[in-house]
This record gives structure tokens, sequence and C-alpha cells, in this order.
């Protein structure tokens, strides 16, 4: 038995980073590649990425985007055009410098985003007013340096996302795509992935290079850490001015365009394993699980199988009727107990027993993977299996905004903040706007503005840290 067949060894309360790294491997959605920072993705764990992928695209549609294709070498006298911008990504940028033996001349960046890139382009596409407005979408890989340790998914020097970039005519009307795409992200992380989330404003502070504002959609983890989700940024003029996005209205006037600029990342698939998954492995929300049900047939003998494997192939055939994803475990020569477990740890969200004896009584028995109860039903009751993995994902989903409710905390006191900062966790806390508090609340505490709510606005309360009058009521945690 290899290395890799061994259960968990950690417990998720008294490891979380050794827990986390153990089920990603054992559970065999990623591995770690040959070159520092990289990992692969295993068949399963793309599986998952194929699936938000599939969602995503269908909601953009809806909304009039469409997916495009962008090289991964960008010239750096393109990433210089707007530096403030570029001045922000340097120190993450790796460089292609040869070619072969022979120097490239103009150094060329590997993407660590495509903000220049796509907007250069956009500058040939667009003319008047009729070519807006522009909504692309490209699934992308993004590169970025200094990582000090790999943690698949949430940090490597390369990553699966997608990132999208809009022009439009009106300040307006780009406006409400980034609230529009910021939906998209919410309603898709909990109705898919059963994460809660919550929405707002990034502070100028944490704000993305070269936006006007950041909307954000964070995420609270089990071990009190938060984590980014997702973010739609207004750019405003910003970058098609220095890039020239420019379009000739109905007067053929000519006019600088609007922009906007979203993306999310495979750190969609890490917040997921850290949310839902145990002490046994990964558990997954049946909409993203590669295999829903898997079904083990129990026999000793060639008697007990010729009896046993008809009636399973019969369910296997009437659930993938109902479109649910089904695998029949027929390996040889390993006992159901370890099956059983491998399953568990893979996270499937039901598994299906069927032996001998419960061909005699009709009826199957189906074990729940994220509350290990076991129901029995029968023969003729197996369309239920349906309306099970409804229910499985809806109360993943409450069980996870229970949790997240639980590590969310209203203070006001600083010294109160210092020392339950320590524990980790939401806190709902008076800031006052200015950055010198927000600088001085991470220095001393290593807590920064996750995001500041909708709605949050306008508060009759006291700064928490200078006790002047407070704009607005953040959310501060330490982060991923």
């Amino acid at each position: 038995m290899s290395k890799e067949d061994v259960g968990i060894t950690v417990s998720k309360k008294d490891d979380f980073s050794e827990w986390y790294t153990q089920v990603v491997l054992k559970a065999k959605l990623a591995d770690y590649a040959p070159v520092k920072g990289l990992i692969v993705l295993r068949p399963d764990g793309n599986s998952i990425w194929e699936s938000l992928k599939t969602t995503f695209d269908r909601k953009f549609a809806k909304n009039g985007i469409r997916n495009g294709f962008l090289p991964v070498l960008i010239p750096e006298s393109l990433l210089g055009k707007e530096q403030k911008h570029f001045a922000g990504f340097n120190p993450e940028v790796f460089w292609v410098t040869h070619s072969g033996t022979n120097e490239v001349g103009d150094r060329l960046a590997l993407r660590p985003t495509s903000e220049t890139l796509a907007y250069t382009l956009y500058s040939k596409w667009i003319q008047s007013w009729r070519d807006l407005p522009l909504k692309i979408n490209f699934w992308n890989t993004a590169l970025r340096a200094e990582i000090k340790a790999t943690k698949p998914f949430l940090r490597t020097s390369e990553f699966l996302w997608q990132e999208g970039h809009t022009v439009h005519i009106t300040q307006e009307e780009a406006e409400k795509e980034v609230m529009k795409i910021l939906d998209i992200y919410k309603n898709t992380v909990e109705e898919e992935l059963a994460i809660p989330v919550t929405t707002g404003k990034k502070s100028e502070k944490e704000k993305f290079v070269g936006a006007v504002y950041t909307t954000t959609m964070e995420s609270i983890m089990p071990d009190g850490k938060a984590l980014q989700m997702g973010t739609s940024h207004f750019l405003g003029q910003n970058f098609s001015k220095p890039f020239e996005v420019k379009f000739a209205d109905k007067d053929n006037v000519e006019h600088f365009a609007w922009q906007t600029s979203w993306g999310v990342s495979w750190r969609l698939i890490g917040a997921m394993i850290m949310a839902h998954g145990d002490d046994q492995g990964l558990v997954l929300p049946p909409k993203v699980a590669p295999t829903q049900v898997v079904i083990v047939p129990i026999y000793r003998n060639d008697e007990g199988k010729d009896k046993v494997l008809p009636k399973v192939k019969e369910i296997q055939e009437e659930l993938e009727s109902k479109d649910i994803r089904v695998q029949v475990d027929e390996r040889e020569g390993l006992s159901p107990g370890y099956k059983f477990n491998d399953w568990e740890m893979k996270g499937v969200p039901i598994r299906i027993e069927i032996g001998p004896k419960d061909i005699e009584k009709q009826s199957i028995v189906v074990a729940k993977r994220y509350n290990r109860e076991k129901i029995n039903l029968q023969f003729n009751e197996i369309e239920k299996i349906v309306s099970i993995l409804d229910e499985i994902q809806k109360n993943m989903l409450e069980n996870a905004r229970v949790q997240s409710k639980e590590n969310t905390k209203d203070i006001s006191d600083y010294g109160e903040f210092k020392s339950q900062i320590e524990e980790g966790g939401f806190f709902n806390a008076p800031w006052c706007g200015k950055l010198e508090c927000e600088e001085k609340i991470k220095e001393e505490t290593g807590a920064d503005i996750r995001v500041i709510p909708f709605g949050s606005e306008n508060t009759d309360l006291k700064c928490m840290y200078c006790g002047e009058q407070s704009k607005s009521i953040p959310i501060f945690a330490r982060g991923y």
C-alpha cells in the first residue's frame, strides 16, 4: 500500500494546514509539480474546475459575454504603458529573456494579469459606439512569482482563473456590469459550492491596482482565516486613456470608454475543501462532485456476485437516466471497508451498498457523506436519490452559514479586538475611513480590511482605533 493510500493522519481541528494538504493529495485532486510553486491538476480536481467553468459560461452568455483567448507572453514595453498598474505586479513577474541561446530583446512577461494586453487589442477593435459594449471573458493561466510556500489551489505561482474585460459607452453602464458580475459570482459560489460569502467593496488600500474601486466577495474559513473568493473592478477610464480605448459617438465625437475587469480562480476549490472537509477527507457538494453516487457491490463468492451485479447494473442505469454521475466499484481484492473509506476520502456525496441480503429484502443502504447518516431505500424508491442529493446540497450550505455566523463577531473595543483576533474570525468593527488607522491595525494585529459590506456605511459608532466618527463597519480579519 502506498503512502498516498493511507488515510488522513491529522485532525482538521489540531493541524488545519497539514490536514488541508493531506486532503488535496490523498483525495487525488492535485499533486505537486517538479517546479517549485506549481501544482498538477488530477482528473477529479479538473472535473470540479470544469463544472464551475460550465456554470459561469452559461451565466456569462446570458449577460452577453463571450469567451476569447489571449497569449501568455506580454512585451515589457506594453506593461510599462500603465505604470501604476505595472508597478503593483512588478515583484511577481516571471520574465522570458531568451529564445534558445538568443536574447529576445524587449523582455517578455509571463502574464500576471491581462489588462495591458487586452486593452492594447481593444484599442484596435473599437472604433465607434456600434462596437460597444464589448464583453469578453478569457479562461487563462496567470503566473506570479514570490511564493514562499506552495499551498495547492490557494497559493501557487501559476493558477487557473477566468478574467473578464468589458468596455462601455457610459460610466453608469460599466458600474452596473461590475455589480452584475459580483452577483453571478456570489450566486454561483453559494449555489454550486455551498459556501456563504459577504459582498462589498475593498478599501482604497486593498483595491486592485489601477481600479477606481474594487468590489469583492469574502468568506471565512473554519480555521478563522478569511479568503478572498473573487473580485469585480470598476476601472473607470484609468486604462482607456493610456491605452487609447476610444469610440466615436453618434455625432462622430470621440470619447474614452469606461471599463471593468473581474475574475475568480481555482482558489474556489481550496475554499470548498476547507469549508466542508472533515477528518475522513473531502466532502463534495453534489452539484460539483465528479462522481455523485458510488455503488459498492458486496459479495463473497461467484454465487453472490451473480446475484448482486445484475441489480447493480440496473440501479446504475436508472440513476444515469436521471443525469446522476455514477460509478460502480468492482475492484477485485479490496474489502468493502477499504472501498468505503476510499470513497469517503474522495468526498463522494452518496454511497450505495448492496449485497445478497439486500437483494432478498429488495432494498439498498444509502450512506450520505456529509453527515455520515445511513438510510434504507426500497428498490422502487431509487428515484428518491435525486431529492436526497438536492437535500444534501441545501444542508451543506445551511451548515456552512451556521459555521460562518459562529465565526463572525461585532466588536468596537480595540483592546478586545487585539486579543480576540488571535482566535481568528470575521470582526465587524467601526472604522473612520483613514488610511493611517487601517495601516496601524494591520501593523499591530496582522488583520486587514477584507470587505466593506454594502449597507454598512453611515454608522453612528466611533472608530475602534482612533475614536473618531466612523464612516463604515468593515470586516477585519487575518487572511490567506
